[in-house]
C-alpha cells in the first residue's frame, strides 16, 4: 500500500506488548523540522530529542509490505485466515439488506461473514455499495506522490546528521507552486523518500504534472544537497481523505462498519499528516465493537453503535473532533501563496547587516515585507487568532 512513510506505533501497545522490540523498523524518528519555502529561501523550525529514539519512541520509519506482513502474521497468530491477492468485489446482502459477507474475483468467491469491517481505501467500493458513501466530494481528497531515492545509509546519516537508526521528517510549506499542500522528507535505512500532498481540485486547476512539483523540490537549494547523487527507485500516488471532521460519513449499517480511510479517518491538519496510526486504531475499535455486537447477537446499526462510541472515546474521533476547522486555516490561500514569502523576507531582513545604514527594526520589517506580500497587519492578526483557536 502506498503511504507517506512514517508510522507513529503508540497505538500498537494494547495489542502487541513491547512492539518496538519486533517491529521491521527503518529507522526511529529523532529529528522534525518544519520548513517555509520559496523558490530561494527556506525558514526552518528544526527540533530534536534523543526521547524519541528509546521506547515507547514516538515516530518510526518503515517499509509497509514488512509492516504488513509483521502485523498479518500476529492476526495470524491469533487465529485469523489470512487471504491474499483477491479483491473484494461487493457485497453479499440477506432478504432484509443487511450485510453477510463479501464477493470477491475468485471463482465461487463468496465469504459470507457475520459482521464486515471494511478497510478498502479512500474510494471505498464497499462503502459506496453499502450506502454510507453516496458521493466522494474531489474538494475533500488531495492526492500525494512521492519518489523513493537510493542512498547510502552512510550518506544520509551523515547529510542529516543521524546515528545508526536515527531518521528525520521534514514538512515543507510553499513547495507545490501555490497549489494547497506541501511537501515531506523522510529517511529510511537507505532510500528518502520524498514528495508532495496538494489538493485534487487545486492540482486540475493549475495544469502541472505531480512529478514537476517533486522536479522542484529535489532542485531546492535547501534541499538539494540532501540529495546529491540519489536514484530513483520507486514512484507512487495515493489519494488522502482530508475532508476532517464534517466530511467523516456514518460508519455503520447493517452487517458491516467501515474505518481507516474508507471512513475519512485522516488526520492533515497541517501540523499532523497522520494516516496508519488512525487506520490502526479504528480498526481496534471496529473490531471491538464488532466482538461486542457478536456477542450481544446483534449486528445491526443499531448493534454496532459501540464503533463510534469508542472512537468518540478514543483519540480517533476526538482528535479530528477538535482539529476539525484546521483544514480551512492550513489552505487558506494567504497561509499557501502569501505567507512563505513573507516569512522568508522577514527572517532574511532581520539577519542582514545593513551597515553602514541602521537597522531598520523588526516591526518596520514585518510592514515591509507584509506590504510586499499584500497582507495586512490586521488580516495577519485575524489569521494569527485563528490559527490559535485551532491549534490551543
Amino acid at each position: 500500500n502506498v503511504y507517506g512513510g512514517v508510522v507513529y506505533g503508540r497505538v500498537l501497545d494494547e495489542v502487541i506488548p513491547r512492539w518496538w522490540e519486533q517491529v521491521p523498523v527503518q529507522r526511529w524518528v529523532v529529528r522534525r523540522s518544519t520548513m517555509v519555502l520559496t523558490p530561494t529561501q527556506a525558514l526552518a523550525v528544526d527540533f530534536r530529542t534523543q526521547a524519541w529514539g528509546s521506547p515507547p519512541y514516538n515516530g518510526m520509519t518503515v517499509y509497509r509490505p514488512d509492516f504488513d506482513s509483521w502485523l498479518a502474521g500476529h492476526a495470524v497468530a491469533a487465529g485469523a485466515d489470512l487471504i491474499t491477492s483477491t479483491v473484494a468485489a461487493g457485497l453479499l446482502r440477506d432478504e432484509r439488506g443487511a450485510v453477510v459477507g463479501v464477493r470477491t474475483d475468485r471463482p465461487e468467491g463468496d465469504l459470507p461473514a457475520r459482521a464486515v469491517i471494511a478497510c478498502d481505501g479512500v474510494n471505498s467500493f464497499l462503502a459506496k455499495e453499502a450506502g454510507l458513501l453516496p458521493r466522494t466530494d474531489p474538494a475533500h481528497l488531495t492526492l500525494g506522490v512521492k519518489e523513493v531515492l537510493d542512498l547510502p545509509a552512510a550518506a544520509i546519516e551523515e547529510r542529516f546528521g543521524l546515528a545508526a537508526h536515527e531518521g528525520t521528517d521534514i514538512e515543507m510549506l510553499g513547495a507545490t507552486r501555490g497549489i494547497p499542500g506541501g511537501g515531506f522528507l523522510y529517511t529510511s535505512s537507505d532510500t528518502v523518500s520524498i514528495g508532495v500532498v496538494v489538493s485534487l481540485p487545486g492540482l486540475t486547476e493549475a495544469k502541472v504534472r505531480p512529478e514537476d512539483l517533486i522536479a522542484d523540490l529535489k532542485a531546492h537549494p535547501a534541499i538539494a544537497p540532501y540529495l546529491r547523487g540519489a536514484t530513483i527507485k520507486e514512484y507512487s500516488a495515493h489519494l488522502i481523505p482530508e475532508g476532517g471532521y464534517s466530511a467523516i460519513p456514518e460508519l455503520a449499517v447493517d452487517g458491516m462498519v467501515v474505518a481507516g480511510d474508507a471512513a475519512g479517518l485522516c488526520l492533515a491538519t497541517g501540523l499532523w499528516l497522520e494516516g496508519v496510526n488512525f487506520a490502526i486504531g479504528s480498526g481496534l475499535a471496529a473490531g471491538r465493537a464488532v466482538a461486542a455486537a457478536l456477542a450481544a447477537g446483534d449486528t445491526s446499526a443499531r448493534g454496532l453503535a459501540g464503533y463510534r462510541r469508542d472512537l468518540q472515546a478514543g483519540f480517533v474521533l476526538a482528535d479530528h473532533k477538535r482539529l476539525r476547522r484546521a483544514p480551512q486555516v492550513v489552505l487558506a490561500d494567504r497561509l499557501q501563496q502569501r505567507y512563505p514569502g513573507l516569512l522568508c523576507d522577514l527572517t532574511e531582513g532581520v539577519f542582514t547587516v545593513t551597515n553602514p545604514v541602521p537597522k531598520p527594526g523588526v516591526l518596520r520589517l514585518l510592514r515591509r515585507s507584509a506590504t510586499h506580500h499584500q497582507v495586512s497587519l490586521a488580516g495577519l492578526i485575524r489569521d494569527g487568532l485563528a490559527a490559535m483557536r485551532v491549534f490551543r
